[in-house]
Formats: C-alpha cells, sequence, structure tokens
C-alpha cells in the first residue's frame, strides 16, 4: 500500500507574492531546482500522490492550465479542470459556496480570475491551500518562475535591477513585492495613463523602486528587462488607445544595448512581436522566455508540494 506524507502546519495560501516569507521563497526555488533536476533525469517525484487539484478558470489560459495540470500529474496527483461555463460559477452561485464545496473534495485549488478581491473571498471559505493563477492585481506565479530563470542563468537576484517597460499591470505590482523581500530594485518606465497607483506603491523604498518617464533610462544598467503585452485581458476594448499610448515602449536591441551586457530578456507571453517587443530580441540571444516559460511548471509543483505537505526533507 502506497502511503503518503501527511500536511504539517497551519493553512497557508499563495495569493501574493508577499504571502510567503523570504525563507519560504528561497526554501521553494530550491525545491523548484530539485524537483526540475530530477524531472530532466527522468527520476519520478511523486510527493502528491493520490492529491488531487482543482483549477478554476474564469479567465483563459495556455501556460497556467499545462503547468499546474502536468505537474500535478508528474507528482502522482490527479486535476479537476473548471470554467464559469461549465459549473455553477456561470450560474451565479456565489463563490464562497462553491469554495465551501470544492474544498471539501481536493487537496489544492488554482484560480485563475479578476479581482482579487474575488480570489480572495474563496480562500477565505476554502478548507484547502488556495492559489492565485492570475488576477487583475498580482500574478506570483509567474514572477516566481522569472525569478527561478533568473537564478539559473545569472544567480542571485539581490542587488540586481530589473527593468520594467510597458503597462503598470499586475506583473509589474508582483516584481514590485518581490524586490522589497529580496532586495533588488526595479526601474520601472510606463506611458502616461498607465503608471503606477501611488496608493499601491506607497512605502515602498527607493532601494527597491525607481521610476522614469523615458523607458530608454529605465533599461539603463539594467540586469534583466522585462515586459508584457500593452493590453491585458479584460481591457481589449482599450486596444487602439493602448496601441498610441505605448508606441514608445517597444523593447528593441536600443534598449537592450543600454542594458547591462549580461542582460537577460523576459516576457510572461503570449508576445505581440512588433508591439511591446521587437522579433530580434525575444528571439535574440539575451532572450530566455522558452527556460521561463518551462520554469512555470517546476516552480509550481515546488509551490503545490509546500502548500500541500510543508517542507520536505
Amino acid at each position: 500500500m502506497t502511503t503518503t506524507a501527511q500536511p504539517t502546519g497551519p493553512l497557508r495560501h499563495f495569493l501574493q507574492f508577499r504571502d510567503f516569507t523570504r525563507d519560504e521563497i528561497d526554501y521553494v526555488l530550491g525545491r523548484a531546482r530539485l524537483i526540475k533536476d530530477r524531472f530532466k533525469r527522468y527520476e519520478p517525484h511523486h510527493t502528491l500522490h493520490d492529491r488531487t487539484l482543482a483549477m478554476v478558470f474564469e479567465k483563459a489560459s495556455t501556460r497556467t492550465r499545462v503547468s499546474f495540470e502536468a505537474g500535478m500529474y508528474q507528482m502522482g496527483g490527479s486535476v479537476i479542470n473548471l470554467t464559469a461555463g461549465d459549473s455553477q460559477l456561470g450560474r451565479s452561485e456565489p463563490i464562497e459556496d462553491t469554495a465551501r464545496v470544492v474544498s471539501r473534495m481536493v487537496d489544492l485549488v488554482m484560480i485563475r480570475t479578476f479581482e482579487q478581491t474575488r480570489l480572495e473571498r474563496f480562500a477565505s471559505h476554502s478548507r484547502v491551500p488556495v492559489i492565485n493563477g492570475l488576477t487583475n492585481e498580482y500574478h506570483p506565479c509567474q514572477i516566481l518562475a522569472d525569478i527561478f530563470t533568473f537564478l539559473e542563468h545569472r544567480g542571485p537576484i539581490q542587488g540586481r535591477t530589473v527593468a520594467w517597460v510597458g503597462d503598470a499591470n499586475n506583473m509589474a505590482y508582483t516584481w514590485l513585492q518581490a524586490a522589497e523581500m529580496l532586495d533588488f530594485t526595479v526601474h520601472v518606465s510606463c506611458p502616461a495613463g498607465y503608471t503606477l497607483d501611488a496608493d499601491r506603491i506607497q512605502g515602498i523604498d527607493a532601494r527597491h523602486l525607481k521610476v522614469f518617464d523615458r523607458p530608454e533610462d529605465a533599461c539603463r544598467g539594467a540586469h534583466l528587462v522585462t515586459t508584457d503585452v500593452w493590453t491585458s485581458m479584460g481591457y481589449e476594448d482599450e486596444n487602439e488607445a493602448r496601441r498610441k499610448a505605448f508606441a514608445d515602449w517597444c523593447v528593441d536591441a536600443k534598449m537592450m544595448a543600454l542594458a547591462d551586457k549580461e542582460a537577460l530578456f523576459m516576457h510572461c507571453l503570449p508576445a505581440h512581436r512588433g508591439e511591446e517587443v521587437t522579433a530580434d530580441v525575444i528571439d535574440g540571444a539575451q532572450s530566455v522566455v522558452w527556460d521561463e516559460a518551462e520554469n512555470r511548471l517546476h516552480v509550481q509543483k515546488a509551490l503545490m508540494e509546500f502548500l500541500v505537505l510543508g517542507r520536505q526533507g
């Protein structure tokens, strides 16, 4: 008979980056390295045998679905996929009621939705750990993968500079949370009208955030240059206005030349070549976007294991 390790400690969620301590982030990143190494050597890693992950999608997804679903199967567990269209969420069931029911039947829940408050309402009524697969406000799993990718290619991110070029979206705010915790600096440059919300950045030390009007200045000396689409999901009606406003915020070879000579380029994907980044940059030698995309798989396996079982020896 196969036995499964039991969870230890209080119920934990990962709804935003700062839900973990620095020590816990370091543990998950270290565990992801071990899990990835085993994956590359075709060694089984079935620590979540007989456990079930429920994935709730109120926003469409490719990378989030594939990485969580494949990851759970690779750890010996099973997956249930729910969307608003095929569940009672699409028929106006209160999300609190969905949480009460689903969390009695599974061991872990990942949600990709709109407002952060909706995610928090689910988590507050869940009996099992809840993971933020993306909200309008934060995207912590992506930043966890990005930092893991930087570690693989360039070593510790502490003391380094990350340039964020483009929209002040969920990625930008999560980078800022990570910078405060892991002690690096984020250079942010956004077009007028799409800048950081002053209320959301109150109290962030200047060591961790510097704002620039020109994207070229944000990139100067950066160890990592990163961006995202100009129009995030839910804002499609702003497409044309955003194309005009963001025209000068396309990461190109000139911007990359201003960065550190060993600088990397990242993008959470999907990408629109010729808009937020030129083809020669995203497909060039400094780009690590494919490693970055794969690493969602490995860090999320480590994250799920930690939330369900706690630290492993």
